[in-house]
């Protein structure tokens, strides 16, 4: 019944409110996601701007990159195949053939999760995230579940790991 309900979901993220201008922004925030570099790019920023909590904004940029690992190792585990739907291939391309859990909503969610840690105004950045992470079977490159799966395990690394806050 899961799977009917995952696979009824990607079917609709892959044929309802398609066109080249969303298809282009979901493109582009898939390619920001990418291996995790738009959060590192947003830590180095911040250690910048807040010279106060330098190490902590460069932490929580680091986990971007280091979430994308850990999610590897976890999808060699599982080794769920993309999804694929008959006339709706993906629109983009991945590193592996393996889908859970999104890499894409591990990296975003573990991130905006720590660096909500450091200040809670970094809340704005879920929103990012949540873009980051619904694009991905909007592209058909996850099953719904494969985001929520990585948004879970993205908002408990983004908990757990040590940012050096006093």
């Amino acid at each position: 019944m899961l799977a009917r309900l995952d696979n009824r979901m990607l079917y609709a993220m892959r044929t309802r409110w398609h066109g080249p201008r969303r298809e282009s922004v979901a493109k582009g925030l898939a390619l920001l996601g990418e291996y995790g570099w738009i959060w590192l790019a947003i830590g180095i920023a911040m250690a910048l701007i807040d010279s106060g909590q330098r190490e902590e904004w460069l932490r929580a940029g680091v986990l971007g990159p280091l979430a994308i690992g850990l999610n590897f190792a976890v999808k060699l585990v599982v080794r769920r195949a993309r999804p694929k739907l008959d006339e709706l291939p993906p629109l983009g391309g991945a590193p592996s053939s393996l889908s859970f859990p999104s890499a894409h909503a591990t990296a975003s969610f573990a991130c905006a999760t720590a660096m909500t840690r450091i200040d809670s105004a970094a809340a704005v950045l879920f929103a990012l995230a949540a873009l980051i992470a619904a694009g991905r079977p909007y592209l058909g490159m996850h099953y719904p579940s494969d985001v929520l799966g990585g948004a879970i395990l993205g908002t408990l690394l983004g908990l757990i790991f040590p940012l050096g806050l006093d």
